[in-house]
């Protein structure tokens, strides 16, 4: 999330500690791409938060060897990158609104616009009424919140077990070569693309929008749904996608 440089889906300074796990997998063949990677952002973090005290070390020095080795990912199936979480913040330095956030199970969407631009949201809330509304926080930096505010209309689809990858990718977690829609089967709608296999997605007219702690708290009203198959949910819970039992 530009240009404050914090994660979209955690709130926490960038690269946090999913980002940092993801960032290993994606390039666990090629350290010193993600090395150079890395710097390329490092550069554009500096220019924007005015203040690189602390920067090099927070987007390079967990990246690079210690005691003569780098971290490791091992290969096998089932295999862990380390038996505790070497990212983890210190639990006397833990936030305790956060680990009251990480307690509630959010269901993970994908919020999309014409342009098309989306975005993975896990704070999304459904009000029915008389108009029936809907409701969410998104990234006030984030290229959805753009194409939204151009549109003024946006669809949400409620993501399952299936879409992990999509929603990491959409959550800037990994890269996404040749564009955030290049991968997957889209179905288009006037309010957005939505994935094909998704379970569905309303269409959503904006009608206000404020600022809302980190985020931006948006406002809509449904103006449409399209219901497929009944699936199961992806949830978040604890920094992490977790099924229903």
């Amino acid at each position: 999330m530009r240009p404050l440089w914090r994660c979209r889906a955690c709130g926490a300074h960038w690269p946090c500690q999913p980002a940092r796990l993801g960032l290993l997998v994606e390039y666990q063949h090629d350290r010193t791409a993600l090395l150079v990677y890395l710097g390329g952002l490092l550069a554009e973090a500096g220019q924007q938060l005015g203040d690189a005290s602390g920067l090099h070390q927070r987007f390079l020095g967990w990246a690079r060897a210690r005691g003569g080795t780098m971290f490791h990912v091992n290969h096998e199936p089932g295999a862990e990158i380390h038996h505790t979480d070497p990212f983890a913040v210190p639990a006397g330095q833990r936030s305790p609104v956060r680990r009251l956030r990480g307690r509630l199970a959010a269901p993970v969407t994908l919020w999309t616009a014409p342009g098309p631009a989306g975005l993975t949201v896990s704070s999304t809330l459904v009000a029915e009424g008389e108009p029936d509304r809907l409701l969410g926080l998104v990234d006030p930096e984030s290229d959805l919140w753009a194409a939204v505010e151009e549109a003024e209309r946006f669809a949400v689809a409620p993501l399952g077990p299936p879409h992990r990858q999509l929603a990491d990718r959409f959550a800037g977690l990994f890269p996404s070569p040749g564009g955030l829609f290049a991968i997957g089967a889209w179905t288009e709608t006037p309010y957005g693309p939505v994935p094909s296999d998704a379970g569905g997605w309303a269409g959503c007219r904006l009608d206000s929008a404020r600022e809302y702690g980190w985020g931006l708290l948006v406002e809509a009203t449904i103006e449409a749904v399209d219901l497929a198959e009944e699936t199961d949910p992806l949830l978040h819970y604890r920094g992490r996608y977790r099924e229903l039992a």
